[in-house]
């Protein structure tokens, strides 16, 4: 057993109210004797109870004791006798002494064996608690990582529907002056005229700046929108842009994030059908 289990235990309050089993005491000393810190949280229990029970320690007032004695069956004729005639029954008093001092006795340990149950039980149920909050998170993490998965999943099960399609024309974007290593992939539907882009192989957007896609259509660009390169660290993969009837090529220029009606900045690929 783990220090924190034993800790968690309970047995440790119960040994140190004395209203343990012999067996669990016997299992508390050796791990007391195993384990320092199993015998540091036992001192700090033991002060812990001393200190609660001086706190709420109350003192009767002087002669409590004398008047209740006073009024219990000590009484001659039907009359009760007064304290100071008590003392030729010294004997019969100091027994009742003997009584009034167990029965205090008593109620302190079972003062104490109630706090210890208390200990115990708030342990079990803070322990309970926890394993069932962090079962949660776990089932919750796993939750998240299964969305995602599904997902992605799902991206790469529409990309490669695109990609088998009969309809689907590829068309090879390579780069260009402004970046020679920068490559792109279109997919255009010839029984639809839409158009699929696959970014994966630009480099990523400057901060304040997105790709804009064009088709070339009897020599003028027309605007096909703004491509998405990366969403949460990923690299998109292959996404619809607007559609085009009859095309001649395809290009993708670094514009302004809102774009712009016509290619301003520098072109990066192109490809002709």
């Amino acid at each position: 057993m783990e220090t924190q289990d034993i800790i968690s235990s309970g047995l440790l309050e119960l040994y140190a109210t004395g209203i343990a089993s012999e067996k669990e005491n016997q299992e508390v000393e050796q791990w007391v004797a195993q384990y320092p810190e199993v015998e540091a949280e036992l001192k700090a229990i033991t002060i812990s109870m001393e200190a609660y029970v001086k706190a709420h320690s109350i003192v009767p007032a002087d002669g409590v004791k004398e008047k209740i004695f006073s009024r219990i069956d000590i009484a001659e004729n039907g009359k009760a006798i007064p304290i100071d005639t008590l003392s030729n029954m010294g004997a019969k008093v100091a027994g009742r002494n003997y009584y009034w001092k167990m029965a205090a006795a008593a109620s302190v340990v079972l003062l104490i064996g109630s706090i210890a149950l208390n200990i115990v039980t708030y342990n079990r149920y803070t322990d309970t608690y926890n394993r069932y909050t962090e079962a949660d998170r776990s089932l919750s993490a796993a939750r998240q990582s299964l969305g995602a998965l599904e997902e992605k999943n799902k991206i790469m099960e529409d990309g490669l529907n695109i990609v088998q399609s009969k309809y689907s024309v590829p068309v090879s974007l390579k780069g260009l002056e402004a970046s020679p290593e920068a490559a792109a992939k279109v997919f255009w539907m010839q029984n639809t005229g839409e158009a699929y882009i696959d970014p994966s192989n630009l480099p990523d957007a400057p901060v304040g700046k997105q790709y804009q896609f064009w088709g070339i259509v009897d020599g003028k660009p027309v605007d096909g929108g703004m491509i998405l390169t990366s969403k949460k660290g990923d690299k998109y993969r292959i996404q619809k842009m607007k559609s085009f009837g009859k095309v001649e090529a395809f290009a993708v220029t670094l514009e302004p994030e809102k774009g712009n009606p016509t290619p301003q900045g520098p072109m990066y690929v192109m490809g002709k059908m």
